[in-house]
């Protein structure tokens, strides 16, 4: 399982990151707080909301080419 922190900022880039997400095979989640949505959800992820660094946790042992995908969302 690998965690990350993402932020999305419009919704443009929310339905983006769904888009490449859905891609893979993986089962994925994010949260924030208590709040815990499938990040292949475009409603899920909108409940978060905007402009919040949210967890990523991926459940899968090797998903290098998935975290290349959405580099551009990941927080520093």
């Amino acid at each position: 399982m690998s965690r990350l922190k993402v932020k999305f900022t419009t919704p443009r880039e929310v339905a983006d990151f769904v888009n490449r997400v859905e891609r893979y095979p993986y089962a994925m989640d994010l949260s924030r707080g208590s709040v815990v949505v499938d990040a292949k959800s475009l409603l899920g992820i909108m409940v978060l909301g905007l402009n919040q660094v949210v967890s990523l946790s991926i459940y899968a042992d090797e998903c290098s080419q998935l975290c290349q995908d959405i580099e551009k969302y990941i927080a520093a």
